[in-house]
């Protein structure tokens, strides 16, 4: 740019020293600026201040010269400084400009607008909010930035506007968010420490409740989670610890169903520190939020299952998830078999009078939430979502049987998980058909294979759990209604169930089967004991070595 050319009121002295390549001279001719904005400012000259910035903007800080640049940038802090107070009438023109040096390739230009807009802000403070977007978005890239003495200047601008955050009472939470949501996938470690400290320093504000937002940055945080870094996971276990806290001191405001399938996802992680923040957070949410998580048990239970066979190396996620496994098993309740789908959900208070919330019956609830499966079991069709309400609505939960049940089947089926995996299934398939055997005897016909099957289980305490889900199945009552109603003629009782029956059994007669159906001696037996003795003995028969080495400890 010539020097020549007239700029005023800028003198052509000072044009020529914002030009100049040294960094004295361009200091000098901004104490020249400071001074003729001062004058302006005092005489109240509004237009003659607006050209003054213009004029550094559009002829220096945007020049394609660097020393031009350098030179615009040094005198849009002096105006700052001239202005002080009535500074925050001017900001966007002062910080635009600026925030495009960020991007410079030039790293001393970028270490300039740094210290540029260090000036700028420290002169308005809160009067800078309004703009605080465009500001973050600026140093979360300049907190990754290769050169040390820019990242050492925006850590500099970092502390200070947070300071200013901290103190103000009108930074505008909701326009942060997606801008926080956006940064929060970063892999740069430098600006995940950038993005964690932010969420520090808001949680520390009584004023900011980020709480409210949790469900949009929960799934970043776990994935900062697994940096790398030692000092970022630190950092980031700390902003997850401080969110626990205030979720079990305030569960009524928490939005549990938009955060449960993403725990269900960070559940099942290969990274320990991972696995076991997640399952723990799983296990608060199951026991503050009840049965708010059933729409959610079958993936809970795809994550929660497999980890209950780890070995002592992962002692600690097993305990946790034993304690999510129980819990989760105890919100079952009887009401859940109600065959009328009107009285199949639970209504319950979203602000409970205890610490537990209380459930009632009362309407059903739909819909499908997106979560990660395991192996190759689709979980995404078993859930169902569920939005968390404000302190007075109602909210409608419904036990997804279908879904729960799949989950367990596909475990039964899957030989290599390991023996307490097989029992705990075994054991949540025995409590279903205590608490909804109605409901249960829609899938005992696809599930007796596998519960066959598992009579050949290498554990004899898995044998014994199996043994007790077959001698429920084939005692319950709800085993002889199931689909047709209560009905006096045992003509009826044999069309229930279509029966696998073996050559042998083919010499019994109809008349014969029926007075075994009828027999006094085994009042409580249903048609499912008929079926499962028929089929084991024919287990029995094409398993000889079965027959030798359990047969007597199974019959007995």
């Amino acid at each position: 740019m010539s020097a020549e050319r007239d700029l005023s009121p800028l003198a052509p002295g000072v044009v020529r020293a914002l030009n100049d390549k040294l960094y004295e001279k361009r200091k000098v001719a901004a104490l020249e600026i400071e001074k003729l904005v001062r004058e302006f400012v005092a005489q109240a000259k509004t237009s003659q201040i607006k050209h003054v910035i213009q004029i550094l903007s559009q002829e220096f800080a945007l020049s394609l010269h660097p020393h031009s640049r350098k030179g615009g940038l040094i005198g849009l802090a002096a105006c700052s400084i001239a202005l002080g107070k009535d500074s925050g009438l001017y900001l966007k023109e002062l910080i635009e400009p600026v925030l495009t040096c960020f991007n410079d390739a030039d790293s001393r230009l970028r270490y300039y607008a740094c210290e540029a807009l260090y000036n700028i802000v420290k002169v308005a403070r809160g009067s800078v909010l309004p703009h605080f977007d465009v500001l973050f978005d600026g140093l979360s890239r300049l907190a990754a930035d290769p050169d040390p003495n820019v990242k050492s200047g925006s850590e500099l601008l970092d502390r200070l506007l947070k300071d200013i955050v901290t103190e103000s009472n009108q930074f505008d939470l909701v326009g942060f968010i997606p801008l926080l949501r956006e940064r929060i996938y970063s892999n740069n470690q430098y600006a995940r420490q950038f993005i964690i400290s932010w969420i520090l320093v808001l949680e520390s504000v009584p004023d900011i409740n980020l709480l409210d937002y949790l469900p949009e940055i929960l799934d970043g945080l776990f994935q900062i989670l697994g940096d790398n870094n030692k000092e970022i996971r630190k950092m980031c276990e700390m902003a997850l610890g401080e969110f626990l806290k205030e979720i079990k001191k305030n569960p009524s405001s928490v939005k549990f169903a938009e955060m449960a399938n993403i725990l269900v996802i960070h559940c099942q992680a290969t990274d320990d520190l991972i696995q076991l923040t997640a399952m723990c957070w799983m296990r608060e949410f199951i026991q503050l939020a009840g049965r708010v998580m059933l729409p959610y048990s079958s993936g809970i239970l795809t994550a929660v299952l497999p980890c209950l066979s780890y070995d002592d190396r992962k002692k600690n996620i097993k305990q946790v998830a034993n304690v999510c496994n129980q819990s989760l098993m105890k919100l079952v309740i009887p009401e859940d078999d109600e065959m009328d789908e009107a009285r199949q959900s639970t209504t319950l208070l979203a602000e409970p009078t205890s610490e537990e919330f209380v459930s009632k019956p009362e309407a059903t609830s739909s819909g499908e939430p997106l979560h990660r499966g395991r192996r190759e079991l689709d979980i995404t069709a078993l859930n169902q979502p569920l939005s968390f309400p404000c302190s007075c609505e109602r909210i409608q939960v419904t036990l997804n049987l279908d879904g729960i049940v799949q989950v367990l089947d596909c475990h039964l089926h899957d030989t290599s998980i390991g023996m307490m995996t097989r029992i705990a299934v075994l054991k949540w398939l025995y409590h279903l058909y205590i608490k909804t055997p109605r409901k249960m005897f829609r899938h005992t016909d696809s599930l007796l294979p596998n519960l066959l099957r598992t009579l050949s289980d290498e554990s004899d305490e898995v044998i014994l759990k199996d043994l007790e889900v077959l001698a429920e199945i084939a005692s319950s009552p709800a085993g002889q209604t199931e689909g047709h109603g209560a009905s006096d003629s045992s003509d009826a009782q044999p069309n229930l169930v279509e029966l696998q029956v073996p050559d042998r059994a083919g010499q019994l007669s109809s008349s014969g089967m029926k007075g075994l159906e009828c027999s006094p001696s085994t009042p409580t037996m249903n048609s499912y004991f008929h079926k499962f003795m028929i089929n084991l003995l024919k287990h029995f028969s094409s398993e000889q070595k079965l027959l030798e080495t359990r047969g007597a400890f199974i019959i007995r």
